[in-house]
């Protein structure tokens, strides 16, 4: 209560307490197409938002949204490995998928993929990563996994499309969690709060 009084010290404690309530849930709801879009912060922008409740009303009674957003972001971050994990890893997929599926998702967001002519970053970073993951396991994996030409493309493309489905099941799963952070959020804040947010 001091450092928000400190910071905004021409506003009556009410208004100062609407103001930070306010800003903190818009920094929430930023992280809802955070999640979505790769090149933005997702799910932590649910602690920063919330740690200005306390700020507002004291550590004592704001703490729970603050422990509910950083229990999310755990969450998300495990949503992410497990999804960027678990498919390819079911195809034995070498270190160097992943390294070119991060060089494809660069290359699909800025829009260097000189076969896209529509679509945009959106579709870049598809794309990107199908393409960086097939070629980067194209170009490490041993021969044994795949012995014909035709079985290392097919090969090849599955992981792609794995490490692609990977990634489109952890944003899902992350804009969820940034939903609920945000819901959470109000409902702690307003309903069970301690003099709710106006």
């Amino acid at each position: 209560m001091a450092l928000a009084a400190i910071a905004l010290p021409a506003l009556t404690a009410t208004a100062r307490t609407d103001l930070l309530w306010w800003l903190a849930f818009l920094i929430q709801l930023a992280a809802v197409p955070g999640t979505l879009l790769p090149l933005l912060p997702g799910l932590a922008l649910l602690p920063l938002g919330a740690l200005l409740w306390p700020l507002a009303v004291g550590w004592s009674v704001g703490w729970p949204p603050l422990a509910l957003a950083v229990v999310l972001l755990l969450l998300g971050w495990g949503a992410e490995a497990l999804g960027l994990v678990l498919g390819p890893a079911r195809l034995q997929a070498t270190r160097w998928a992943y390294v070119g599926a991060g060089i494809g998702l660069l290359v699909g967001l800025l829009g260097l993929l000189p076969a896209l002519p529509f679509g945009g970053p959106l579709l870049g970073a598809l794309v990107g990563p199908l393409l960086g993951a097939s070629v980067g396991e194209l170009v490490s994996a041993p021969a044994s996994l795949a012995p014909t030409v035709l079985l290392r493309l097919r090969r090849c493309l599955l992981v792609g499309l794995a490490v692609v489905t990977g990634m489109l099941v952890s944003r899902l799963a992350q804009a969820l969690l940034a939903v609920v952070g945000v819901v959470g959020f109000v409902l702690l804040t307003t309903l069970w709060g301690p003099s709710g947010a106006g």
